[in-house]
């Protein structure tokens, strides 16, 4: 549905709206918890997992306890989440934007300060002093909308706040799959070079012995340098993917010798079905959520922009004079700009484009999040059926393989080197299997995300448009 066009909103402007705004506005104060409290709603809607702001020390220590309590058992995907959600400094620096932004909203909704002009002035004996003071009723005038500009300003900061928790969460999810898979994909390459190293030191001796030939000896010695460098690489691999959940989860110092399960969870025995995924992605994702909000807020600031085209600068003000030669004089003035050189049209054509350039990308972020969601579960389905492939056909193959090449060399039909060969192919058929079944849990992760949202860049607005504060123009006093 889209935004209500401004100029219906600028017609709502009545003397009781504009004396209720100042009233609300003269009282307004930062709320304590800046919305965090609708971050955390929304955050453990989507995860089932809680947010704590560290706005204190008490704040710092309760978490830390939390993260210590976490950390004192194997870290599961979900313990994971939970901690990085706990303890990461990034997110708790995006928390901190709320703060920034409720004290953003506070000042934009606080009445103007009153000005004072104080002159003297002496012809002679004659002495006259004067004392005005002015008010700036452009910004009173312009309250109601600030108000609404500023409402909708603050919502989306804290879609957009618990969209990055979430995000940060799915790529934990992710680094968690990828740092236990790459852990199991250790043990077996370094299987695979135990057993290359096994084979290349019989090749050896029995070369030695004049019992192979220079061109199988080189062969097995060809497979062991492979073996070493296909463990080199995974190891390299293991430590980056951990140092990046390291990264993800905020640890540092002892922390970071946290511990992870030995291997990734099994693959589900079969997929739930889901219907009207296109329509349940815009219905929850948080990004087309935002779009939209972004677009009914430069859909306000452009009501704004209008209200204050002509009016940039009004003040009232009132004057008392008083001189040694003549009785009191009092009164009052009005300051009003007149828009001759810089008539409001060029801040009304930016708005208006900021307003469609809005609405459009709302629009490319709604068609991105169906396409998305579309492939996020193509991928899930396809990733799902090579895992359950591998291990229900090759995996178990392989090992009904190794079994009859075991009896065969019992009953001394082929050599150690034939059964050392097979052993390496069965060990390579798990890793296989390993990374298949990595590439599910990714894909899963994917879908999740795909359904939720993802971050979009916030819509620009001029500062002209959220707060119309101008100089103001100083009374005369005499």
């Amino acid at each position: 549905m889209p935004p209500t066009h401004p100029r219906d909103r600028t017609a709502r402007l009545t003397p009781a709206a504009l004396v209720t705004a100042a009233l609300l506005a003269g009282c307004a104060t930062p709320r304590p918890d800046a919305g965090f409290d609708q971050v955390n709603q929304t955050v453990r809607q989507h995860l089932n997992k809680d947010l704590q702001w560290a706005r204190d020390e008490t704040h710092r220590q309760l978490i830390d306890e939390r993260v210590s309590d976490l950390l004192a058992r194997p870290l599961s995907a979900d313990t994971a989440v939970q901690l990085a959600l706990l303890n990461h400094r990034g997110l708790q620096a995006a928390f901190d934007e709320l703060g920034i932004a409720e004290a953003d909203r506070v000042r934009a909704l606080s009445l103007p300060n009153p000005g004072i002009s104080i002159g003297r002035t002496q012809r002679g004996a004659e002495i006259e002093s004067g004392l005005a003071l002015h008010f700036n009723l452009a910004r009173l005038l312009a309250l109601p909308l600030v108000a609404e500009v500023e409402s909708r300003r603050i919502a989306q900061l804290q879609a957009d706040t618990a969209l990055r928790a979430i995000t940060h969460a799915t790529e934990v999810r992710r680094a968690w799959v990828l740092a236990v898979a790459s852990a199991e994909s250790v043990r077996y390459a370094r299987q695979v070079m135990e057993a290359a190293a096994v084979s290349a030191e019989l090749a050896r001796r029995m070369a030695a012995a004049g019992n192979f030939n220079k061109l199988q000896h080189a062969r097995e010695q060809s497979f062991q340098a492979d073996a070493t460098l296909n463990l080199a690489r995974a190891e390299q691999a293991q430590k980056a993917s951990r140092e990046r959940l390291t990264r993800l989860l905020g640890l540092w110092g002892a922390q970071t010798a946290y511990r992870l399960p030995e291997r990734l969870p099994d693959l589900p025995t079969a997929l739930e079905e889901r219907t009207a995924l296109e329509s349940l992605a815009i219905a929850q994702r948080l990004d087309v959520q935002g779009a939209r909000l972004a677009a009914e807020r430069t859909a306000s600031a452009l009501g704004l922009t209008r209200a204050t085209r002509f009016i940039n600068v009004l003040e009232i003000g009132a004057e008392r004079e008083r001189s040694n030669e003549a009785p009191v004089k009092t009164g009052w003035e009005i300051s009003l700009e007149l828009p001759v050189f810089d008539s409001g049209h060029a801040r009304v054509a930016r708005a208006e484009s900021v307003y469609r350039q809005a609405l459009n990308r709302a629009a490319d972020v709604a068609i991105n999040a169906r396409s998305e969601v579309r492939e996020a579960w193509s991928t899930r389905q396809s990733t799902w059926e090579m895992a359950r492939y591998h291990r229900e056909q090759i995996v178990p193959l392989r090992q009904r393989i190794a079994e009859e090449n075991l009896l065969r060399y019992n009953g001394m039909l082929i050599g150690v080197f034939e059964l050392l060969a097979d052993a390496r192919a069965q060990i390579a058929s798990v890793n296989a299997a390993i990374d298949a079944l990595r590439d599910f849990w990714l894909a899963q992760s994917e879908l999740e995300m795909a359904l939720i949202g993802k971050p979009v860049a916030t819509l620009p607005l001029a500062p002209a448009l959220t707060r119309p504060d101008s100089a103001p123009a100083h009374a005369n006093p005499h």
